[in-house]
C-alpha cells in the first residue's frame, strides 16, 4: 500500500512533524492558536495544606496569640515521642503556614512541584525557616503531593526604637521543587478521539477562523476536515484514527490565525490608565473640558467698638473666594481608526484623568461605538 503524503510539504504519516510556515507576510497579525486555546481536559488541579515552618529567629508566631502554632507543635512532638503537653512553648521560632502548590497535567509520581507558603499567625517573617514535612490535599480531600524544605522570601522587615522598614512581604515565601508528587491525577484528555479547543477569549468570529484554518490544513494533511464549532468558545476535533492525539494537536496547535477582538475601551480610575482597543470608533462630535478652580479663603479679623460706647470686641472672619477655569476651547474628535481617535484625544491636551471623563461622557451621548469598561 502506497503511503499517503502531504503534497504541500512532501512527506508520510510516519515522518518528524515540522512546524508549518506560510508567506511571512501573511503572518502579520496572527498568532499560532495553541497561544489562544486550551486543549479540554488538559488542565491543572489546585492543593493546600497546613504546616509549620520552624527555625526561625525570633519572628515566629507567639504563641498567645496564635494557639492553633502551639497545639500543631504539640501534635508534631507527640508523633516523635516527645511529650510538652504539661508544658507551655513560649518560644517565636515557629510560624503556622498554608501551603499550596498547582498540580500540572499528566505530571507522574516521583516528580517534583514548587509549593508557595503564607503565614497564618502573628510571624513577622519567614526568612531563613524550613518547612516541616506537609501533606498536600486535593479537592477530593486525597493527598496527592508532601512539601518539605527551605523557604525563599524575597521582602524583608527591619525595625528600631522609633522606626520600621518593610519591602515586599516578608511572610509569604516559596519552595522552589518543594513538593514531591505521590498520586497521579485520573482521567486522560484523549477519550476515544474526541479533542477540543477552548478559546481563551471567546469570540464567533475567532472560532470561525480557526476551523476554517484547520479545514484547510487537515484536508490536504489527512484528506478530511476534523474541525467543527460548537459555539464562540469550543471547537471539536475529529482526530484520525492514524494519528497519535499528540501528534495531532502539536500539528494543529502551530497554524496561525487571526484573533478577532470586539472593540473596547478600559479605564482604570485609579491608576489613570486608558486603554482603546484596534477598532474602536468615536462618531464625531464637540466636545470641550475646562478644569474650574474655586478657592474659598477665610481670614480672621477683630471688630472694635469706637472708644467710650459700650461695645465689645469680637473676632469675625473675612471670606474671600477665588475662581479659575482653564481650558474651555472646542475641539472636533471622531474617526474610523484607532490613530486618528488618540490624534483628537491628544490634540485637546489633557491629562490622564481628563481623558477618561471625555471617554465617559461620549459613551453617554452615544458616540463611542464601543464598550466601556471602568475597573
Amino acid at each position: 500500500m502506497v503511503a499517503s503524503r502531504d503534497t504541500r510539504q512532501g512527506r508520510s504519516f510516519g515522518e518528524p512533524f515540522r512546524p508549518v510556515r506560510g508567506d511571512p507576510d501573511s503572518a502579520i497579525g496572527t498568532v499560532r492558536i495553541k497561544d489562544i486555546t486550551s486543549v479540554r481536559g488538559v488542565r491543572a488541579n489546585q492543593l493546600v495544606g497546613y504546616g509549620l515552618i520552624v527555625g526561625l529567629q525570633g519572628s515566629g508566631d507567639s504563641m498567645r496569640n496564635a494557639p492553633f502554632t502551639e497545639q500543631s507543635l504539640q501534635s508534631m512532638l507527640d508523633r516523635m515521642g516527645v511529650n510538652i503537653r504539661s508544658e507551655s512553648a513560649r518560644g517565636k521560632n515557629v510560624a503556622a503556614v498554608t501551603v499550596t502548590a498547582e498540580l500540572p497535567p499528566f505530571i507522574g509520581t516521583g516528580q517534583r512541584i514548587d509549593v508557595t507558603v503564607s503565614s497564618l499567625g502573628d510571624a513577622d517573617s519567614l526568612m531563613g525557616g524550613t518547612l516541616v514535612m506537609t501533606p498536600l490535599y486535593g479537592a477530593d480531600g486525597e493527598i496527592y503531593a508532601v512539601a518539605q524544605g527551605s523557604v525563599a522570601v524575597s521582602g524583608f522587615t527591619s525595625q528600631g526604637d522609633s522606626e520600621t522598614l518593610t519591602q515586599g512581604v516578608p511572610t509569604s515565601g516559596r519552595i522552589a521543587n518543594g513538593a514531591l508528587v505521590e498520586r497521579e491525577v485520573p482521567g486522560s484528555f484523549n477519550d476515544g478521539g474526541k479533542l477540543a479547543f477552548e478559546l481563551f477569549n471567546p469570540d464567533f468570529k475567532t472560532a470561525i477562523r480557526i476551523v476554517d484554518v484547520i479545514n484547510a490544513y487537515s484536508v490536504k494533511r489527512w484528506g478530511v476536515a476534523v474541525a467543527q464549532e460548537e459555539d464562540l468558545r469550543t471547537v471539536h476535533l475529529h482526530r484520525p484514527s492514524k494519528v497519535s492525539a499528540t501528534r495531532f494537536l502539536a500539528e494543529l496547535g502551530d497554524l496561525r490565525v487571526a484573533p478577532d477582538q470586539p472593540a473596547r475601551v478600559v479605564i482604570d480610575e485609579r491608576t489613570g490608565t486608558v486603554v482603546i482597543g484596534k477598532d474602536v470608533q468615536i462618531s464625531t462630535v464637540a466636545l470641550t473640558h475646562g478644569n474650574l478652580t474655586v478657592r474659598v479663603s477665610e481670614l480672621p479679623s477683630v471688630s472694635q467698638p469706637p472708644p467710650l460706647s459700650d461695645g465689645q470686641t469680637v473676632v469675625t472672619s473675612e471670606t474671600i473666594v477665588e475662581v479659575q477655569q482653564d481650558g474651555g476651547n472646542f475641539a472636533f474628535v471622531g474617526g474610523a481608526d484607532l490613530e486618528t481617535v488618540v490624534r483628537g484625544l491628544n490634540r485637546i491636551g489633557l491629562k490622564p484623568t481628563g481623558i477618561i471623563a471625555i471617554l465617559q461622557a461620549i459613551k453617554t451621548a452615544g458616540a463611542l461605538q464601543a464598550e466601556l469598561v471602568v475597573q
